[in-house]
């Protein structure tokens, strides 16, 4: 395609203003508690929320954008995200205490079905830019690093807006969703008639997914957990450390938000240097996915030791730099190894595991972190734990896949003549 250069970074732009229009809101959650007088299992609701409505409508968009090109869902899903921030500044605006929050949940509750269409389609439209699985990968890897560094911006512009109004950050995400509207028009080319998704029918489709999921679902459904246990563990984090730095160390506004982005910018340098490096070496891909996820059980293992705030701070950096290492492996690993008509849905489901790991992650720690602090580390080791097993048993490419030739099912699926989607291609 050409102008892929050009393409690549307007959709570079979409995870890290989706991000932006999530994250934001985690350094002001205290402040929104308490502007609006609601629990802090309430106020981890406004990130939940956001999450639970994506996982349902992810798959829904993939085969979207499967069926009629990615382009075509990505454009009203902003706009969709852009509305549901402008419901929640209205709710802000015009209401007060319980019913704001009400309406602000249904603001962020629009917002999560227009992520479900923007975010997750630019993971399938970045493999179908480019043909080489190198270019791919560096792709994917300046798509994650877009959306860690989102992350890394986030707390600091999040605090620092917090300063000036309380729910200003909700006043940033129509105007950033704007934006990134206005490049994917502009930047993003609508592919050829011969680029264009293969039509299906529902129950072609379905019965092709479901093969796929047949022949290769070990090591597929262990990408979809690792994905979401990356999630969980990251916005976990993110709000325990929101929550202590405000009511235990005093630190607020910018100062508060700079401790926040530490460990998020190592994450984002870490993702960078992990997506320039695999290539399109598999193998190279699971075992820094493994250790990755060995890195991020042992951070947060130790930071249960201690609480410290420098202690913790300086672990979970660590953990950042983990959790920076595996996501780009993960995002390659699903994205080369399934067909272009395919490719929509299934990273679709990938990240829908990616957003339950979102919406578990702030509350559950607001629920385990009165039962004491190495009850709450704890259990996220255990959690990273299960990630490095699964990277290490179920991720297993062939010998072959060192070359870049592949998933070892990917050969012997493309063989298969019984496939409606296959037939129907040709």
């Amino acid at each position: 395609m050409k102008g892929s250069k050009g393409a690549l970074i307007a959709l570079s732009s979409i995870p890290l203003i989706m991000t932006l229009g999530n994250s934001m809101l985690l350094p002001i959650l205290p402040q929104i508690s308490k502007e609006l007088r609601i629990s802090a299992f309430q106020v981890s609701m406004i990130i939940t929320v956001y999450g639970l409505i994506a996982i349902l409508m992810i798959p829904i968009a993939g085969y979207l954008s499967d069926r009629f090109g990615r382009k075509i869902v990505i454009l009203p899903s902003l706009l969709l995200a852009a509305l549901g921030g402008a419901g929640c500044v209205a709710a802000a605006w015009f209401f007060k205490g319980i019913t704001a929050y009400w309406i602000i949940l249904a603001g962020r509750l629009v917002q999560g079905i227009g992520a479900a269409g923007a975010f997750p389609i630019v993971l399938p439209f970045v493999g179908d830019l480019f043909k080489d699985e190198k270019e791919v990968s560096k792709g994917l890897g300046l798509i994650e690093t877009s959306n860690t560094f989102g992350k890394v911006l986030s707390p600091i512009l999040g605090a620092y807006l917090g300063t000036l109004l309380w729910y200003a950050p909700f006043i940033a995400i129509p105007v950033l969703c704007l934006i990134s509207f206005l490049l994917v028009i502009f930047l993003v080319k609508q592919p050829k008639t011969g680029e264009q998704a293969v039509k299906t029918s529902l129950k072609q489709f379905l019965t092709g997914i479901r093969e796929i999921l047949h022949e290769r679902g070990r090591w597929l459904y262990a990408i979809f957990a690792i994905g979401g246990i990356c999630m969980f563990a990251t916005f976990g984090v993110l709000f325990y450390l929101s929550e202590i730095l405000e009511s235990k160390y005093n630190l607020h506004g910018a100062y508060k938000g700079f401790v926040l982005a530490v460990p998020l910018a190592l994450l984002c340098l870490a993702s960078y240097g992990s997506g320039k490096i695999i290539g399109k070496n598999k193998l190279l891909m699971k075992w820094l996915g493994f250790g990755g996820m060995a890195l991020l059980t042992a951070s947060t293992l130790v930071t249960g030791f201690n609480e410290n705030i420098y202690f913790m701070v300086g672990f979970l950096s660590v953990s950042g730099i983990g959790i920076g290492v595996v996501l780009p492996c993960m995002d390659a690993l699903i994205t080369e190894g399934i067909e272009k008509e395919n490719r929509g849905t299934i990273t679709s489901l990938y990240s829908s595991m990616r957003f339950i790991g979102v919406a578990l992650g702030p509350p559950v720690v607001s629920l385990l972190v009165n039962r004491g602090h190495w009850t709450l580390f704890g259990t996220m080791a255990g959690v990273g734990a299960v990630g490095g097993l699964l990277s290490f048993f179920a991720v297993t490419p062939s010998k072959e896949d060192s070359e870049g030739e592949g998933q070892p099912e990917r050969s012997q699926y493309k063989r298969k003549k019984a496939n409606p989607l296959r037939q129907r291609a040709r």
